[in-house]
């Protein structure tokens, strides 16, 4: 597989905590790729420093062979970075479909026109719909997004940075906050539309039976640095993260 991100000697810090601390963390086309660590490792820190959020210190990003390290967040999504975050951000007062359409209108610029376009933009609403097939919420949308339940707030959040045309999504632990047996099903939706889009996918995720179960890559971070990275049962062999992770994660 061809590399589609390379991030190198990534350093970010905070007064005189350094959240990131010589971080190299690659992912390839295609790949479903999930960071692991306690809270404080520098995850979250990483995620906004690869979609523009926060711009490192030190260090590059590139991505699709082009150097991203200084490119606002508009700019990466163009380029073709999109995220959703741990905290769902919708617009709760907006119907399902409507926040999908106003994510389109972000991508093409049109946010402006947005409310001129809303009820004759006929290509932007069947695009929207399309979307919302994907992750399993057209029955959905016409309800407000402020009456989901929390694993379809989960999904269409992730829906929304979808509706980006992004290669590479960045999702902020997607399963945070609902049922084992939700989690399974935002998953296997999110990994569906991943695999047969041909995306690569960046997952912040604490479950490890999610992270042993869907992805092919595991990168585990601590105080800031990359402890560990590989195929999620190689990871897990390596003695500092089985006792950091406790034996019974060990496979």
């Amino acid at each position: 597989m061809a590399q589609l991100l390379a991030a190198q000697g990534l350093r970010k810090s905070f007064g005189d905590n350094r959240a990131v601390d010589g971080v190299d963390f690659f992912v390839e086309e295609q790949r479903l790729v999930a960071i692991v660590g306690s809270n404080g490792a520098g995850k979250t820190t990483l995620v906004n420093l690869i979609t523009g959020l926060l711009i490192p210190d030190e260090g590059t990003i590139v991505f699709a062979g082009r150097d991203v390290t200084t490119l606002p967040v508009f700019g990466r999504i163009k380029a073709g970075i999109a995220r959703s975050f741990q905290l769902v951000n919708l617009f709760d007062l907006m119907t399902v479909l409507d926040n999908v359409r106003l994510a389109v209108f972000t991508r093409e610029n049109k946010t402006h026109q947005a409310l001129r376009l809303a009820d004759r933009d006929r290509e932007s609403e069947d695009e929207a719909r399309g979307v919302l097939d994907d992750f399993g919420l057209t029955d959905k949308w016409n309800v407000a997004a402020g009456g989901l339940a929390q694993g379809e707030r989960k999904l269409l959040d992730v829906a929304l940075a979808y509706a980006l045309r992004p290669k590479l999504i960045l999702l902020d632990e997607p399963t945070s906050g609902v049922g084992t047996r939700e989690k399974g099903q935002i998953m296997d939706r999110i990994e569906s539309v991943v695999r047969s889009r041909g995306l690569s996918a960046v997952i912040v995720e604490h479950d490890m039976d999610i992270v042993f179960k869907y992805s092919d890559t595991m990168v585990m971070m601590h105080e800031g640095r990359v402890l560990a990275a590989g195929a999620p049962d190689d990871v897990v062999r390596d003695e500092r993260v089985a006792t950091m992770l406790g034996r019974t994660a060990a496979r």
